[in-house]
């Protein structure tokens, strides 16, 4: 979502300076282009080197610097950015914006934009309790800016209580939101992640590689289009995404049942679980002890639960993922049509970078219509926005 978008990120002055760095990083990294615009105060806590070094931008501080101005200026910086987002914002900051003071470069460029504007405040708890500050702060909501809550904890001073700055991942995730297109907006989306557990014994299990990162990609993509998720997941050590409804499970009957129990309220399913085929017929009450050369462990086959959702799929849009180490087209095909879905992601295990537990992902998507799209290398976060582009043209087309 922040591929190829400029972001304008303005610092302000505060002991948090230092987590905007990290803001930059995450930023730089989703693919946006970042503009640092510091106030005086900020420049007292980290340098503009350390953030033009990692933006590979200046970074402008100067209302008057004849030098700055001519590069992007003030008005330059209002008219290309596709979002301004202000990270710490300070107790004076958002007063002199909620007031309409344009003072500096910062200010300045805020009063001229007409994008969408993110402030992340940070500062003392009593601060933000102000009934002054809270006012200032419900008048910039009034007039559609855009303000995260702060976190609870110790604050740099010593105090206990709300004032922190978010964590930047909450941060880059409300941009991405905010960017988003809210075409999901309204929609109850059902998504399945991780893998299964099949005990063997209290100790033992059967399993699979994967770490549920495509599944809580598109979870977190798809609430910041607007939509309502739930995530059924099985064991990972992911962060639910900020928003997201989920259910934790272990084995294949248990996400069987909660895929059951939200079905009904679902306008959209999107199975990315890798879910075991078979589990033990019986599993063993005690630890199962070393006693032979070889050990039997009989299997049965598990619940379709991607087949029995297609044979009651009535309006909705079902999606299903196929990863697989040969013939990945006539696999997906088959599972396609088997289990009536509207489309189908397919993806080869064996190539770099398209395997479990990465950041990246090598899709095809296979249409009900028999269209097949092929994509380069992603992050799964651009698969899962490639992925939601086509579900929503699905989801409106069969809307009534």
């Amino acid at each position: 979502m922040l591929q190829g978008k400029t972001v304008v990120l303005g610092v302000s002055g505060g002991i948090a300076v230092y987590k905007a760095v990290e803001l930059l990083r995450l930023l730089t990294k989703a693919g946006a282009e970042v503009h640092v615009v510091m106030t005086k105060s900020a420049q007292q806590f980290v340098t503009p080197l350390t953030f033009q070094t990692l933006s590979g931008n200046p970074v402008h501080t100067d209302l008057f610097n004849l030098y700055q101005e001519q590069e992007i200026g003030h008005i330059s910086l209002a008219d290309r950015a596709d979002l301004f987002l202000l990270a710490p914002a300070t107790a004076n900051l958002i007063g002199k914006i909620a007031q309409g003071l344009a003072d500096d470069l910062l200010t300045t460029s805020v009063m001229a934009t007409k994008a969408p504007v993110l402030l992340a405040p940070a500062m003392n708890s009593n601060m933000y309790e102000n009934p002054i500050y809270q006012r200032n702060q419900k008048l910039l909501r009034e007039y559609g800016y855009h303000l995260l809550e702060p976190a609870t904890g110790e604050l740099a001073c010593g105090w206990q209580g709300q004032g922190k700055l978010p964590d930047p991942e909450l941060i880059l995730s409300a941009a991405k939101s905010v960017l988003a297109p809210k075409d999901l907006f309204g929609c109850q989306i059902l998504i399945t992640a991780g893998p299964t557990r099949e005990e063997l014994d209290p100790v033992r299990y059967l399993t699979n590689y994967s770490s549920g990162k495509m599944g809580y990609a598109i979870a977190a993509a798809a609430r910041q289009r607007g939509a309502s998720v739930t995530l059924v997941s099985g064991p990972t050590n992911l962060s639910v995404p900020e928003g997201v409804s989920c259910v934790s499970v272990c084995s294949a009957e248990e996400m069987r049942s909660a895929v059951l129990e939200h079905y009904e309220a679902a306008d959209i399913v999107i199975k990315a679980a890798a879910v075991a085929d078979y589990r033990p017929v019986r599993r063993a009450e005690q630890k199962i002890k070393k006693s032979g050369d070889e050990l039997v462990i009989e299997l049965e086959k598990n619940p379709d639960i991607l087949a029995e959702l297609g044979e009651q799929k009535g309006a909705r849009v079902l999606v299903g993922f196929a990863a697989e180490t040969e013939r990945l087209l006539a696999h997906a095909a088959e599972k396609l049509q088997k289990k009536h879905l509207d489309l189908i992601v397919a993806n080869d295990i064996t190539r770099e970078g398209a395997g479990f537990d990465v950041d990246t992902n090598i899709v095809r998507f296979l249409h009900a219509d028999g269209r097949v799209e092929e994509f380069d290398l992603m992050g799964k976060d651009q698969v899962a926005n490639q992925l939601l582009n086509r579900v929503a043209l699905l989801y409106q087309a069969k809307r009534p």
